[in-house]
């Protein structure tokens, strides 16, 4: 087990840099009191986190079965301290705002391989009795430690003076977490990750358009033959273009009505308050959904999450006040996530079992990116301070619409209920 620590060594360190990084990130361009905050600055921010992972996720594999991996940790990490460094440069420096998010850009990118390559090296390292364990304990302390390093990077830009110095410390203190993270790989023997040697293996390119043919192979076969999937996916798309508008929403509301734009504590505080919220949320649709979904079923389920969201967004949010969105940030995490189990089990239960991988690979693309959708669009017609009556109507307009949408498409044609779903009586 010396290997799987090593290994895990490297993934907490990089993923309590990541958690660093992204609240510097969010600390230069949301609540720098030198700046002001647009929600086009926003948008650009959940660009630069998310869309990595839905553009270059799907082809990850191809090259880590060609890369060794080992490798992959010790370099990838190590771009990420040379590009951590140049960050904090443009920081300090006022350099324009298309170079430190082209810079940023490449810090998140690498960071798929790197999060790929972890659960790919992990089969390496333990043995088959103790895979589901190490399974369910690695992934978890990444996630433990993205949130710490976000806690510490709080608590330092609490101590520290506000402006750009502060900033360009915080990205500093994550670039150095990632040259940690890269010496700790060095630990680990150069071929001790794999993959093995195989002449069989078909040539890049080629590789490539394989995975590229397979993602299209994926669609078809959904569109095709799993009609229950699509609608499950297109209402769950919705739920998170959705959940994107709210956020930005959210933030806006955090920096300029909530708080003194000055106050970069209060808001990043604010802020820090509805995200833990909104996570409480997350944890309790895991908690109720296997109930509600026994009952309802899955489809009633999801449905039942989008009616309510279109009762409570506008019922909590036309306030703009700080207790009332609070609230709703709870129960927006319970219904998000409610939504999207749903969909996980929809897609499991009615996609065969050859295609699965590929059609996980392009919700994950969906999911992402209509979260970005949604902020690109917010930021075409949000007034800074957040205060949008238009738009937090809308949102509940698109939610009920979809409630309806998808209650009629369900019905038309139902997702096969998984073992031990009870037909559904609501």
């Amino acid at each position: 087990m010396r290997d799987f620590r090593r290994l895990l060594t490297v993934r907490v360190l990089s993923q309590l840099s990541d958690g660093v990084f992204q609240v510097s990130l969010a600390s230069h361009v949301i609540f720098s009191p030198e700046r002001q905050a647009t929600p086009a600055a926003i948008a650009s921010a959940l660009a630069v986190m998310l869309l990595p992972f839905s553009l270059v996720g799907p082809f990850t594999g191809v090259l880590l079965d060609r890369w060794r991996r080992r490798q992959v940790l010790f370099l990838g990490n190590l771009g990420r301290f040379v590009l951590g460094l140049a960050t904090a440069a443009l920081v300090l420096g006022r350099a324009p705002d298309g170079l430190f998010f082209g810079a940023a850009l490449l810090v998140t990118a690498l960071n798929r391989f790197i999060l790929a390559g972890l659960s790919a090296a992990l089969p390496r390292v333990v043995d088959d009795r103790h895979l589901v364990t190490a399974n369910a304990v690695s992934p978890t302390l990444g996630t433990v430690a993205a949130t710490a390093g976000g806690g510490a990077a709080f608590l330092v830009n609490l101590v520290l003076p506000h402006g750009t110095a502060s900033d360009s410390v915080l990205v500093v203190l994550a670039a150095l977490l990632y040259l940690g993270a890269s010496l700790s790989a060095l630990r680990m023997a150069p071929d001790l990750l794999g993959p093995e040697h195989r002449p069989d293996r078909p040539a890049l390119r080629q590789a490539v358009g394989e995975t590229a043919r397979g993602l299209a192979d994926g669609v078809r076969h959904l569109v095709r033959d799993c009609r229950p999937a699509v609608h499950a996916l297109a209402a769950v798309t919705v739920t998170r273009f959705c959940y994107g508008v709210l956020i930005v929403v959210v933030l806006m509301l955090s920096r300029y009505t909530f708080n003194d734009p000055a106050d970069e504590a209060g808001g990043m505080g604010t802020l820090g308050v509805a995200v833990g919220v909104s996570g409480a949320g997350f944890f309790l649709a895991a908690v109720v959904s296997p109930a509600a979904t026994r009952r309802l079923g899955v489809a009633g389920w999801m449905t039942a999450c989008l009616a309510a969201a279109a009762l409570f967004v506008p019922g909590l949010g036309l306030f703009f006040a700080l207790v009332p969105t609070h609230a709703a940030a709870l129960l927006l995490g319970v219904i998000t996530q409610g939504a999207k189990i749903s969909t996980d089990t929809i897609v499991q239960s009615s996609v065969e079992d050859d295609y699965r991988g590929r059609v996980f690979a392009v919700y994950d693309v969906l999911f992402n990116v209509a979260f970005v959708a949604a902020a690109a669009l917010t930021a075409a017609v949000l007034p800074l301070s957040g205060r949008s009556p238009a738009v937090v109507a809308g949102v509940g307009v698109l939610y009920a619409l979809t409630a309806v949408w998808y209650a009629r498409a369900a019905r038309r044609t139902p997702p096969p209920r998984p073992h031990g779903e009870h037909p559904a009586t609501g």
